[in-house]
């Protein structure tokens, strides 16, 4: 078994550049500009004056270093062949690698699981600098944290570096041609997450659409973005997060028979395999969800099918919680009201806001809640909805609760520990009993 990486580093888009950099660089953030304790010690509490991007990074290099260590000892400890180099395809069964010397080397294979991941979208209209106009994947390459920024495309990565950068001071504004942030939340979480943004000086321009982005020389605010609307906007940067493309163009899928999307994203079934049964796709290059945790279980469960370990109907990935790691962070799983309204399924709702429980008071936490939705006849849990402090963590508690097919009264009746934030759970479900006494 082997593990073909054109990079010299391991783990991918997630631990270099995507999920482990930003989540890293967010922590660093939240630290340092002293957000977490604003709540207690007022608006202008900070831990250090001046931040520089070399702050920032000094914390997100250390965490990549590690990340990377860690995947080479589990390759070595599981006798996984890492090979560097360029893999394409030469057929559905064999591999031509290109390990920059000049000699091709093609493998062949029984079974080939393509995870190549994905890379940032660029308008070919938009000339792209890294600095003045850049990707989500440059965040990391910049010289100096930007006085000003315009943020184009409220997708989650968008939403999440625009309120990290909030959080620093820079005067965010985002642009988004839909009219509501992150339209796929709970529409209370949704609302609540615009409000926070907005009062951390983040302008909105929502139903908006960006009809050319220009570079002015020698100007203070350099970027200018114009809408079709005939708005101007002027910033010092830009953040262009218009989606991802799948990292396909130079496999040569073609060659083994496998198409694309215009994304160029794969299509699998529900064991991940694609048009060719013994040729696998997980993760981003697939679409839907395009998130790390799920992307871990899809290889796992790709790999065991392929081995032939057991079906792929117990991998157990149909119920999966959605981390987003905004300022404040959210997470979610399950349905949300509008979602339940539309298919027409009755049911009730119980709340818990932090400011309410005494650890919500400790942290410092005013904008926290958490939101439980259930059916009003068997009790049982619809969708956990969380925004504030810990909220990536205290999903998976709604999680076991609904992959076990618990209800609202066992939530009522557990016992949490004192203060903690998982009172949530109890005081949201208290909530939503009371609701139903007429």
């Amino acid at each position: 078994m082997a593990v073909i990486e054109r990079r010299r580093v391991v783990g991918g888009v997630c631990v270099n550049t995507g999920t482990i950099p930003s989540k890293t660089f967010r922590e660093a953030v939240l630290h340092l500009s002293g957000f977490r304790e604003r709540g207690i010690y007022g608006s202008s509490y900070t831990v250090k004056h001046d931040i520089q991007i070399e702050d920032l990074l000094f914390r997100v290099e250390h965490v990549i270093r590690s990340e990377i260590d860690v995947i080479r000892n589990q390759l070595a400890r599981n006798r996984i062949e890492l090979i560097e180099a360029t893999a394409s395809f030469v057929d559905a069964h064999h591999i031509a690698l290109d390990d920059g010397s000049g000699d091709e080397r093609i493998i062949q294979t029984s079974h080939i699981v393509i995870a190549c991941g994905t890379n940032a979208t660029r308008d070919p209209h938009i000339t792209f600098d890294g600095q003045r106009i850049m990707v989500s994947d440059d965040i990391l390459q910049l010289k100096t944290i930007p006085s000003s920024m315009i943020v184009i495309g409220a997708g989650v990565i968008g939403v999440e570096y625009a309120t990290m950068f909030a959080a620093l001071g820079v005067r965010v504004t985002i642009v988004d041609k839909r009219p509501t942030l992150l339209p796929f939340l709970d529409h209370e979480i949704s609302a609540a997450l615009t409000y926070i943004a907005q009062q951390n000086r983040v302008t909105m321009r929502l139903g908006e659409e960006v009809a050319r982005v220009d570079v002015v020389e020698g100007a203070r605010a350099p970027v200018e973005v114009t809408l079709k609307s005939g708005k101007t906007l002027h910033a010092e940067t830009a953040l262009y997060a218009i989606g991802r493309t799948g990292a396909t163009a130079d496999l040569k899928l073609e060659q083994a028979e496998i198409a694309l999307d215009n994304r160029g994203r794969i299509q699998v079934n529900q064991h991940f395999q694609t048009s060719v049964p013994t040729i696998y796709a997980v993760g981003d290059v697939i679409g839907y969800p395009s998130l790390a945790s799920t992307s871990l279980e899809q290889g796992r469960a790709a790999a065991r099918h392929a081995f032939g370990e057991r079906d792929d109907e117990e991998h157990g990935i149909g119920l999966f919680p959605y981390g987003i790691y905004t300022v404040p962070e959210i997470s979610t799983i399950g349905s949300n009201e509008d979602e339940l309204t539309a298919a027409g399924t009755p049911y009730e709702i119980g709340k818990a806001n932090f400011r309410e429980i005494a650890r919500g008071q400790i942290i410092g936490d005013q904008t926290g809640m958490l939101k439980l939705i259930f059916q009003p006849d068997t009790r049982k849990i619809l969708g956990v909805h969380i925004l504030g402090e810990g909220a990536t963590e205290l999903i998976h508690i709604g999680q076991a609760v609904m992959a076990l097919g618990g209800t609202i009264d066992y939530l009522a009746d557990a016992v949490f520990n004192y203060p903690t934030l998982a009172e949530c759970y109890k005081n949201a479900a208290l909530d939503g009993i009371n609701r139903m006494r007429f």
